[in-house]
């Protein structure tokens, strides 16, 4: 079906030859006809409008110590935009692309009731269900619903007793005269990353199948001139997915040219600008192109509402023109030379309303801070002088909270990030995020056996000097022997099941490790978006009153060679 939406229009825009420099085409009867080449050409025949977007909030609904983001700078900055799109002559639609939950305590204390009020009070049309959606018992997710003044989409996340959807596939929205339906999906992982307890009920559909069964279902009601999808799948360059389920760029690739005219994304949190096939080398405030796939423009504005992508279309000749696009920083700072933070950008002052209204959920949640979520029998080392240069019971009890977390077999944690220590007796929330406070995802990996100790052979042969090392790997969950002098590992087990180099074992590791910190080999994982605090305090509150007995290393589990230290590599 070709999008019929001006069809008069551009046929007298034709008729009339509105300009002598538009570009000749030849007509079925072999005559010619000179169409517009830009919207000021086409005039009246050109319709403007404006996608503003933002993905994986992750609970970042207030600014953060530097005053950086926020949703009520946000609104400023949104309400200024649609603004200025109106004075322009166009109209304007402001979508998510997923993960309002999970990742700031403020928000998980209070079930992400501040973001999904900020997201009403912001205006947003429509978002799509991401996987951190699933987090909380499915009593939460309806609750999150039905507080919701907007659409939660996803087209191929069925209920299995019903056989229905779960949410609504898509909606269908007027935008300065044209229908755009806004298809939501889900990535397929959700099924295997989510609390199973959570979704059993649920099925996760291939996205790309149900997309073109939602896109024919629209033609057939001729319900639409544009199809966009608000997609929390993930963005990744080539397609190259590696242990993730494909993402937006494959789901492009799968659909007829012409019937899907853009992905609004999240999941994989980068801001999707392009070089050619590759990531451009993207500088906050920067230009930032984004991906063009099989004639589907793609788009990611990266995470946490540290920016705004906007958008801006032109739409004749029956087709879709971006006119241009931009992230917009929301209060984002640098620092300069003299170590001081300075604007990335023009100073948003935040809404005075929503500010009042976010600042009491932003009071309510820090008292939760002082929750008190289990004891200790005794310390959890993670002193630096300590964590840093061997296994400690903290550094056990966060690798098997991680792997756990996920299923997986073993877990990698950097030494650098347990920051503090937890003495015996009660332990609260705010020790958590004392101990962890930087925020990085957890990710999982699969690899065979002789892959892995590929990876070991650079991760666990770190030399820790005389002081210490950040990357010095806490780990749960394998056996193995290092020699430091060779750089080599030989891996007796992993997680009970012995070893074979051709197997297939999978472990976590910080995302921060996995995009290469500390020097560790750079991963393509599955990003579970979990977060390490998170993770640490969920594991916590579980147990309740924690032996330290019950995480102290076991001697002779990782053993260290031709070192002077026996716990660690040290030359």
């Amino acid at each position: 079906m070709k999008m019929t939406l001006l069809k008069g229009l551009v046929a007298t825009a034709v008729v009339s030859a509105l300009t002598a420099c538009g570009s000749d085409n030849n007509n079925d009867d072999g005559s010619i006809s000179t169409l517009p080449t830009t919207c000021i050409e086409a005039g009246d025949a050109c319709t403007k409008f404006t996608v503003l977007h933002t993905n994986d909030n992750h609970g970042r609904f207030f600014e953060n110590k530097h005053g950086e983001y926020g949703m009520a700078a946000r609104k400023s900055l949104i309400d200024k935009i649609r603004a200025e799109v109106e004075a322009n002559g166009g109209e304007s639609i402001l979508l998510s692309g997923g993960d309002v939950n999970t990742g700031v305590p403020e928000s998980d204390l209070q079930d992400a009731r501040p973001d999904f009020v900020g997201m009403n009070l912001i205006g947003y049309d429509a978002m799509a269900v991401g996987n951190h959606e699933f987090d909380n018992p499915l009593s939460t997710v309806d609750m999150q619903r039905e507080l919701a003044e907007f659409p939660m989409l996803a087209a191929n996340i069925y209920d299995k007793v019903s056989g229905e959807r779960y949410f609504d596939a898509y909606k269908v929205f007027t935008v300065n005269g044209i229908r755009i339906a806004v298809v939501g999906l889900t990535t397929e992982d959700t099924a295997k990353i989510a609390n199973p307890e959570f979704v059993s009920g649920l099925e996760f559909t291939d996205p790309k199948e149900e997309l073109k069964k939602v896109i024919q279902a629209i033609k057939d009601a001729d319900e639409a001139d544009l199809v966009f999808a608000t997609t929390h799948m993930g963005h990744y360059a080539d397609g190259a997915n590696g242990n993730n389920a494909p993402g937006d760029v494959a789901l492009a690739r799968a659909m007829a040219e012409g019937d899907l005219a853009a992905v609004i994304g999240g999941h994989s949190q980068n801001p999707v600008c392009m070089e050619g096939s590759e990531y451009a080398d993207f500088v906050a405030g920067g230009e930032c192109k984004p991906d063009l796939q099989n004639g589907t423009f793609i788009m990611q504005a990266h995470e946490w509402g540290k920016y705004v992508g906007q958008a801006n279309f032109e739409y004749f000749n029956n087709k879709l023109h971006l006119a241009s696009y931009k992230l917009i920083p929301v209060n984002l700072k640098k620092k300069n030379e003299a170590g001081d933070r300075v604007l990335i950008g023009e100073a948003i002052t935040p809404d005075a309303t929503l500010l009042e209204i976010m600042q009491q959920y932003q009071d309510k949640g820090q008292e939760g801070l002082s929750e008190v979520i289990g004891t200790t029998d005794g310390k959890l080392e993670g002193d630096r002088g300590v964590v840093r240069t061997q296994q400690t019971n903290l550094g056990l009890l966060i690798a098997q909270a991680q792997r756990s977390k996920v299923d997986a077999d073993f877990a990698v944690m950097n030494s650098g990030g347990v920051r503090d220590s937890i003495e015996t007796g009660e332990i609260t929330y705010k020790d958590v995020l004392t101990v962890q406070p930087f925020g990085n995802s957890i990710t999982k990996s699969t690899l065979t056996g002789a892959e892995i100790t590929d990876y070991l052979n650079v991760v666990a042969t770190v030399d820790i000097g005389a002081e210490g090392s950040g990357a010095y790997p806490q780990l749960a969950g394998i056996k193995m022997e290092v020699d430091c002098e060779a750089k080599t590992v030989v891996i007796n087990d992993i997680n009970g099941k012995g070893y074979d180099a051709n197997a297939m074992y999978s472990f976590t590791v910080p995302s921060y490790n996995a995009a290469g910190g500390d020097g560790y080999p750079v991963l393509t994982p599955v990003m579970t978006g979990y977060v390490d605090a998170e993770v640490m305090y969920t594991f916590i509150k579980d147990i309740g009153d924690i032996k330290i007995a019950q995480f102290a290393p076991v001697a002779g589990d990782v053993q260290f060679v031709n070192s002077k230290s026996t716990k660690a590599c040290q030359l």
